[in-house]
C-alpha cells in the first residue's frame, strides 16, 4: 500500500522488452533503494512494482503483459523521468489517501491553466474510470494523491489543481497536453459499486 505522497523523482535507465508481453524495468532512485530488500514494493509512475534486483541506487522490476496494456510504463525511454515511493509502513503517516498502486487505467493531458499559485489541470479518461471519480474525492494520477476538482462528464474530463511542490517534485510538473498518464480511482468507489450490485451473493 502507497500514500500517493512521491519521495522521489526517478530516471529510467532501460527498458527492455521480452517478446512483446513483458518487459524488464531498470530505475535509478537513490532514496527508495536505500534500504530495498529483494521483493520490495516500490510505486512507480503509481504502478506497483516488486524489486528483483537493486544496488548502487539503481533497482530493477519486471513488469508483465497486464501492466504494459493498461498503464504508460510501456511507453517509457532511457533518461524518462518516474515518480517513486516505497510502500507505506506501519509508523507512517497516511498524508495523501490509500493507494494499491493497482492502475485501473490511463488518462490524457488536455490543458493545463498557469495560475498563480497553483495550476489547473484536466484530464481526459473513459466514460469507465470516470464513473467512479467524483468532486472532491481523491484520485492517484502516476502515483500522485489528489483532490478531484470537478467531473465533467459531457467532456469525459475531470480537473485536479498542483501546488507548486507537486509541480516540482513530480512528473506532473513536466507533463504537456497529449500525454498520458496513470488512473487509480478510490478503492472505496469499487467496492461500494460491486455490494451495490449484489456482486457477493
Amino acid at each position: 500500500m502507497f500514500t500517493g505522497i512521491i519521495e522521489e523523482l526517478g530516471t529510467v535507465e532501460s527498458l527492455d522488452l521480452l517478446d512483446g508481453d513483458a518487459a524488464r524495468l531498470t530505475i535509478r532512485g537513490p532514496k527508495v533503494t536505500e534500504d530495498a530488500g529483494h521483493g520490495d514494493s516500490i510505486s512507480v509512475n503509481g504502478c506497483c512494482l516488486t524489486v528483483v534486483e537493486y544496488g548502487d541506487g539503481l533497482f530493477t522490476a519486471d513488469v508483465m503483459r497486464e501492466t504494459l496494456q493498461r498503464t504508460s510504463l510501456g511507453g517509457l525511454d532511457k533518461g524518462s523521468s518516474v515518480n517513486l515511493e516505497r510502500a507505506v509502513t506501519a509508523h507512517a503517516r497516511l498524508g495523501g489517501h490509500i493507494v494499491q498502486g493497482h492502475v485501473d487505467g490511463t488518462g490524457t493531458i488536455a490543458s493545463r491553466t498557469p495560475g498563480e499559485h497553483w495550476e489547473d489541470v484536466r484530464v481526459a479518461t473513459t466514460p469507465e474510470i470516470l464513473k467512479y471519480i467524483a468532486e472532491k474525492g481523491s484520485i492517484a494520477v502516476d502515483g500522485v494523491s489528489l483532490t478531484v476538482t470537478d467531473v465533467d462528464d459531457a467532456s469525459g474530463t475531470f480537473g485536479i489543481s498542483l501546488i507548486p511542490t507537486t509541480l516540482e517534485l513530480t512528473v506532473l510538473g513536466r507533463n504537456k497536453v497529449g500525454d498520458t498518464v496513470n488512473l487509480e480511482v478510490d478503492v472505496i468507489a469499487k467496492y461500494v459499486e460491486r455490494l451495490i450490485a449484489g456482486g457477493n451473493k
